[in-house]
């Protein structure tokens, strides 16, 4: 018989934290769910007790003690779930503390420091002969005339720390389109944070692929999933907003090896990108939390939100290593957003997007049983796209 006496804590209640919400509470689990004020008031769920909490960032000793008090109100440990690298990063940090009163699973402090560090990220990469695209690191603004001639174009901006990064400017990556344009937005990025410069790998949407594992204590595979990108929005340089589950065994072949040698103990996501010009998959980033599109592995026969609370708490689930394929993860907003764009540039019609939309599929956060935060973040999304246009206009 499963136990659910352990109450779960989820850090986030974006998408990502509410899939483990919605996992957990409709298993029977008592979920309590915090995030930051903006982002707890658009998440807020009827599945878990939800509040705002500190800030990781800027508030890292108010959130610590925040947790402590918490944990102390718990008849046993509960199990913490980070659905942020924010809220990853604090919880590896202060991990001993905080293992007093909750139950988690994590790689080493340093493997977690060089996940998100995308400089050590791709430096461990190199070590293990991962291929990768060609990326430049620069401390100084001045060293970027250095590189020019090493630059093709069109390139692209990372911020080194995304993070941090996304707190003054919400992209994961900067589409650079010629060297006067690089010259020009690289100053004004910089002063965000640490930058790197990538080669851009050509394809669409559809030639990114996601390896997730769930490696026990002992580095056992407890749960393996693979998945193909279809939508992002933005388009090329954005998150998944229509992705669909399918058996990859040449990301398993390149990726589970190299998550085994980082010893990612705990759930981890490796994305890479099949570069058209060599067919090979080229390594963009690990996630060692779960990952925006996970609630996808549900509607699979995995869930991982799951298993690794069965884990933690001692009940020995079995593994999951095959999934059902075909079965569609769509973030409904993202996807109509990402529709608008393509449709600009010629790349979808109208019944390309309906076609997304059928078959056997997994919604991000539509759900007759928990509509709001589904209105909330589409109004948010619409909202923001819209203001974002009118700013573009006036500029």
């Amino acid at each position: 018989m499963v136990e659910r006496k352990h109450p779960a804590i989820v850090l986030d209640l974006s998408a990502n934290g509410i899939g483990i919400v919605r996992s957990l509470g409709r298993k029977g689990v008592d979920v309590y769910a915090f995030d930051t004020g903006k982002k707890y008031k658009i998440g807020k769920t009827c599945y878990a007790t939800c509040k705002s909490c500190p800030d990781p960032i800027k508030d890292e000793d108010g959130l610590l003690t925040f947790l402590l008090n918490l944990g102390k109100t718990f008849c046993c440990k509960a199990v913490l779930y980070a659905g942020s690298d924010d809220f990853l990063y604090f919880m590896s940090k202060h991990r001993e503390i905080l293992s007093m009163y909750y139950l988690f699973l994590l790689p080493e402090h340093s493997t977690i420091h060089a996940l998100i560090d995308k400089r050590l990220t791709y430096e461990l990469a190199t070590k293990y002969n991962i291929p990768c695209p060609t990326t430049f690191f620069l401390d100084q603004e001045e060293e970027l005339e250095d590189i020019l001639n090493k630059l093709t174009f069109p390139c692209i901006i990372k911020p080194v720390y995304g993070h941090k990064f996304r707190q003054h400017i919400n992209k994961k990556i900067i589409m650079v389109h010629s060297a006067e344009e690089l010259k020009t937005v690289f100053p004004y990025y910089r002063q965000f944070g640490e930058l790197m410069l990538q080669e851009f790998i050509p394809g669409d949407d559809s030639t990114f692929y996601k390896l997730a594992t769930f490696l026990d204590e002992d580095m056992n595979v407890k749960a393996l999933f693979t998945l193909q990108k279809i939508h992002q929005f933005p388009p090329n340089m954005g998150t998944g907003a229509l992705i669909i589950s399918k058996r990859d065994e040449e990301i398993i072949d390149v990726g589970l090896p190299f998550l085994k040698e980082l010893e990612c103990r705990g759930v981890a996501m490796a994305e890479f990108k099949k570069d058209p010009r060599d067919g090979e998959l080229k390594f963009i980033e690990i996630n060692s939390r779960l990952w925006l599109s996970h609630s996808l592995t549900e509607a699979c026969g995995i869930d991982f939100a799951y298993l690794y609370y069965l884990y933690l708490t001692g009940q020995d689930p079995e593994p999951r290593l095959y999934q059902i394929e075909d079965i569609k993860w769509i973030y409904l907003v993202r996807y109509y957003l990402a529709y608008l764009q393509k449709r600009e540039y010629g790349e979808m019609t109208f019944n390309d997007f309906k076609k997304g939309l059928s078959g056997n599929k997994q919604y991000a956060l539509f759900a007759w049983d928990d509509p709001m935060p589904f209105l909330r973040s589409t109004f948010s999304h619409l909202y923001n796209s819209w203001k974002t246009k009118k700013q573009e206009e006036n500029t």
